[in-house]
């Protein structure tokens, strides 16, 4: 059986943290854990793990050693060009939510075209994330 465990974000606005998660991956705010010094969202249904996010006076300085990769592209193989819509529409919609692109990661294909690995971006406290 597998152990239940929530991923903890230090964050200088949890609430707003806790928003554009929620909004990013399709999660709620968890009921009863939504003060000024903390936020936790969950999986509606129940299956993932849950976030939390705990007000420290520091903001961030330096890069991630850990960060979460949203995945929209599903599992392979893929329609490269579907795989590449997909993720434009999830970065244009992160923005929209307080989401920076910082930049592409493209590879080659069998037959040395360019495609889009995936997107490097940045939450609205500066936390890189990327979007494949």
């Amino acid at each position: 059986m597998a152990t239940h465990w929530t991923i903890g974000a230090d964050a200088h606005d949890p609430q707003r943290l806790a928003r554009f998660w929620a909004a990013a991956l399709g999660y709620v705010l968890e009921p009863g854990l939504d003060d000024p010094s903390g936020a936790s969202i969950v999986d509606p249904e129940g299956r993932e793990p849950a976030i939390g996010f705990l007000r420290v006076p520091e903001t961030k300085t330096a890069k991630n050693r850990f960060h979460i990769d949203i995945r929209v592209a599903g599992e392979p193989p893929w329609d490269w060009s579907e795989r590449t819509t997909l993720i434009r529409a999830k970065v244009a919609e992160l923005e929209a939510n307080g989401a920076t692109n910082v930049r592409d990661e493209t590879y080659a294909d069998d037959a040395g075209h360019s495609i889009l690995g995936h997107v490097v971006m940045l939450d609205p406290e500066g936390n890189e994330f990327c979007v494949a």
